[in-house]
């Protein structure tokens, strides 16, 4: 079987790590240094059409300008003659709540607590006492992350926000989602796609955008705000998640959760500290000419203990790769290279494996135990590729599912689970060794949640073509 892979100049394109609306992001290498990166890719036809260009380059613009040790890293930006390829820090960490559900699985509470806890912490975000029983709530607060911690990360955030302001960056769509955590444990702040860069001086903004639990009273008005002001708010709201495992402002119909907002209607559990509560009241002050500042916040006393300043370097920023792709769209700036025929699965190499599994043990990849809710599972067979996939696409369409498949990678659609919107979920088959596949599984739209109910559905109807994590497999042929 022929082996395929793709060379993006000194960078080779490895498997898609995330799929969204306009943009697909992969993980490739950088062939010169070694060093792991994410690709993201945008189809030039697609931003014209949505009329996404300036945008695209504002969000570009502004990444190349904000580097900083506690903000995802822009390498550079390439183009072919169709496509855009934003160059990035690759972040191996994953979001910083999948450390949380990891702290909670090395409790051991059980699968009760599990669902109860991803049902209130990711879907809902129901707080403790509202929707939880009681058993679930004691379990929360008793497992909860420690505090030094919970403060170690914000001060890494406030450093990055800080930076941002600095340079005149208003993230303004700062959330949990957006926080990586690095392969030391550092946060990453990412996604600048709703920044705004003003002028010096500046002026009020006025475009309502963000997520709406963690936008400050003043966006949700149509006077203006003040880009900073509205930052530290969703630090504050940052702040309480992370300590407490659910929103101080959380509601199912927008208008009740636009007048909590609106009044700072929240309460802080028991065992906050007094110094984390007092900064959190300061934070979350509904009025944005009294609301603390992030000088106020770093001069806090809570936040001071064993704070570490962090001083990025001064480095010259240059523009001209970003002005050369959008000045002329249509021109092409690199060449996509096979490397051999599309025969067959993507190889993933050694390298990429150990960057996958986060370190050198591997038997994460392998071990479908430590599946736990997140949005990206896989698991293994030692069936050939096209076995794989024909099973995949007989199982998908007898479940009435869509199926679209092309070059060993395959698309599942259909309705969700309560019939309001789409359900996608995406496979793709690997090479990991000869007679040696794994199959990435990731969710492209719909709810986390029913997302993990149908992998555990379909790898049970899939048991034929599973390789079993009692088997010993056999990694190179006899």
């Amino acid at each position: 079987m022929k082996k395929r892979t793709k060379k993006l100049g000194k960078y080779e394109i490895g498997r898609t790590i995330g799929e969204g609306t306009f943009a697909k992001v992969k993980f490739a290498k950088n062939t010169d240094t070694g060093e792991s990166v994410a690709i993201k890719v945008l189809a030039k036809t697609t931003i014209l059409k949505h009329g996404m260009v300036d945008q695209i380059k504002r969000e570009i613009s502004i990444m190349k300008i904000v580097k900083h040790p506690n903000i995802v890293r822009l390498h550079e930006v390439l183009a072919s003659r169709t496509k855009i390829y934003i160059i990035l820090e690759f972040v191996s960490g994953g979001e910083l709540f999948d450390k949380i559900v990891r702290h909670l699985l090395s409790h051991n509470y059980g699968r009760y607590f599990l669902i109860s806890w991803r049902l209130s912490f990711l879907c809902c975000w129901f707080p403790p006492g509202k929707y939880l029983s009681p058993l679930d709530s004691l379990l929360v607060h008793r497992v909860r992350l420690p505090e030094n911690e919970c403060r170690q990360y914000f001060q890494q955030l406030v450093n990055a926000v800080a930076h941002c302001h600095s340079k005149g960056v208003y993230h303004r769509d700062l959330k949990p989602e957006n926080l990586l955590l690095d392969s030391s444990g550092n946060l990453k702040v990412s996604d600048f796609g709703l920044s705004a860069l003003t002028q010096q001086g500046g002026r009020l903004l006025h475009t309502m955008c963000g997520t709406p639990n963690y936008v400050a009273p003043e966006v949700l008005g149509n006077e203006g705000y003040d880009g900073a002001a509205a930052d530290v708010w969703s630090c504050g709201v940052i702040l309480f998640v992370i300590m407490a495992g659910y929103l101080p402002f959380d509601e199912i119909d927008l208008p009740t959760l636009y007048k909590k907002i609106s009044v700072a209607q929240f309460s802080c559990p028991p065992l906050f500290s007094p110094g984390a509560k007092s900064l959190i009241q300061k934070i979350l002050d509904p009025n944005p000419k009294t609301r603390i500042q992030i000088e106020g916040i770093k001069k806090d006393p809570w936040f001071q203990k064993h704070y570490v300043p962090v001083k990025p370097r001064d480095e010259e920023v240059s523009l001209d790769d970003v002005l050369a792709v959008f000045d002329d769209i249509e021109d092409q700036y690199v060449s996509e290279q096979p490397l051999v025929n599309e025969g067959g699965p993507l190889i993933m190499n050694a390298f990429e494996m150990i960057t996958l599994s986060q370190g050198l043990n591997l038997s994460a990849l392998f071990d479908r135990q430590q599946d736990y809710v997140k949005r990206q599972t896989r698991f293994v067979s030692r069936k050939p590729a096209r076995v794989i996939i024909s099973s995949v696409e007989a199982l998908a369409e007898s479940m009435g599912l869509k199926v679209h498949t092309r070059n060993f990678k395959t698309r599942l659609e259909g309705r969700s689970a309560n019939k309001v919107g789409q359900f996608a979920v995406v496979l793709e088959v690997f090479e990991v060794a000869p007679s040696l596949f794994m199959v990435d599984v990731r969710k492209a739209a719909g709810d986390t949640l029913e997302y993990h109910k149908f992998y555990k559905n379909f790898c049970s109807k899939l048991e034929s073509i599973i390789w079993k994590p009692t088997e010993v497999p056999v990694l190179l042929d006899q």
